[in-house]
């Protein structure tokens, strides 16, 4: 609107119409840029008002009058004033989101907490990453806790951000947590979880109406025993990779089911869980689409495949080659995520090196 005014006070002053006067429309568009554009848009109406103020004094060769100079002197002190309360406004509006922001990702780490460097038969790590598009909190959520029935792990993925994604995480992580450790079968277990989940909504009030119309969570458990295979019930979730001597395959579900949420669009009795081989020296990462459906400037998803194959396990821990992901992530993208991201990486140990990291715990707590 800045712009358009300003063109238009140019049009009038090069036809016929000039008589009209134009002077108060030019000096008052630095202040409503400043409004709206900020600070630079504030400079660049600025100059363009300069400079159609100095071609139309010129083409009506009204210079020397008192009025010109008026306005010139007008226009600068008004450009002044709105160039610095702009940079105040922009200043104190990143400060107050900045602190939003803070407050939200407190209260998402409230809940997501790291996975343990070490769990049975594994050696793990987790990530989590905030989109940088807003203060709202996302939906992702993780979990891996060692049970009587081996390693257990969740990762999940809410439709949505804000108050009503993290009331589902926490609802569903709270479940997990617990059921995990009572509940012999996983399937079981993955079942609580949507239980819980129905439980909340129908607490009246506990969600808006769009996100109990539409609401849903994709959720992925996996259940490591002491057998060398893992245990995936998947609920509508992008499937596991496994990494086995330098190549990755995707763990595909071979009767996929729906998200949590959607439970009327089970028409079968619940599967069993699905087994794969699971072999000391292998490496597992679980997801959530954030991760897949990263784009660069082109447009391109990022190759989480590719990525894994070409970092290969080699001598990194989970900790270091989640960090080297994450930095081919950010280096994909431009340094700016458009979804939130979590995962999850296991590694299956040999009885060797089982033995050798339990003898390094051990000295280390004597």
């Amino acid at each position: 609107m800045p712009f358009v005014i300003a063109l238009g006070v140019l049009v009038v002053e090069l036809t016929p119409a000039h008589f009209i006067y134009t002077g108060p429309l030019l000096v008052a568009t630095p202040a409503l840029a400043a409004v709206t554009i900020g600070p630079k848009g504030t400079v660049s109406a600025a100059t363009l008002v300069l400079v159609i103020s100095v071609t139309t004094a010129t083409y009506n060769q009204a210079w020397g009058t008192l009025q010109v100079y008026t306005n010139f002197l007008a226009l600068t002190l008004i450009s002044l004033a709105s160039f610095i309360t702009s940079s105040a406004v922009r200043a104190y509006r990143r400060s107050e989101f900045d602190q939003v922001r803070r407050i939200a990702v407190a209260a998402q780490e409230v809940i997501l907490r790291p996975v343990p460097e070490r769990l049975g038969p594994l050696r793990a790590a987790s990530l989590c990453l905030a989109a940088g598009t807003g203060a709202q909190v996302g939906g992702d959520l993780y979990e891996a806790v060692q049970t009587r029935y081996g390693v257990r792990m969740i990762v999940g993925d809410v439709r949505g951000k804000g108050l009503n994604a993290m009331r589902a995480v926490a609802r569903a992580l709270g479940a997990f947590r617990v059921v995990a450790h009572y509940e012999d079968e996983l399937m079981e277990v993955m079942n609580h979880c949507a239980h819980a989940l129905r439980r909340e909504a129908a607490v009246p009030g506990a969600y808006d109406e769009e996100a109990l119309m539409e609401g849903f969570i994709t959720a992925l458990m996996a259940q490591v025993p002491d057998d060398t295979v893992v245990q995936l019930v998947n609920r509508g979730h992008p499937p596991p990779l496994l990494l086995h001597q330098g190549r990755v395959q995707a763990l595909m579900p071979s009767s996929p089911q729906p998200p949590l949420g959607l439970e009327d669009l089970i028409t079968g009795p619940p599967e069993k869980p699905e087994s794969y081989p699971f072999v000391p020296g292998d490496r597992l990462l679980l997801y959530t689409d954030g991760v897949i459906e990263a784009r660069n400037r082109d447009g391109d998803f990022f190759d989480l495949r590719e990525a894994m194959e070409r970092m290969g396990a080699g001598t990194t821990t989970p900790a270091e080659f989640l960090h080297e992901l994450h930095k081919a992530l950010i280096r994909h993208t431009g340094g700016r995520l458009a979804d939130d991201v979590a995962m999850i990486l296991v590694d299956r140990l040999d009885d060797e090196a089982d033995e050798q990291d339990g003898g390094a715990a051990a000295a280390a707590r004597g």
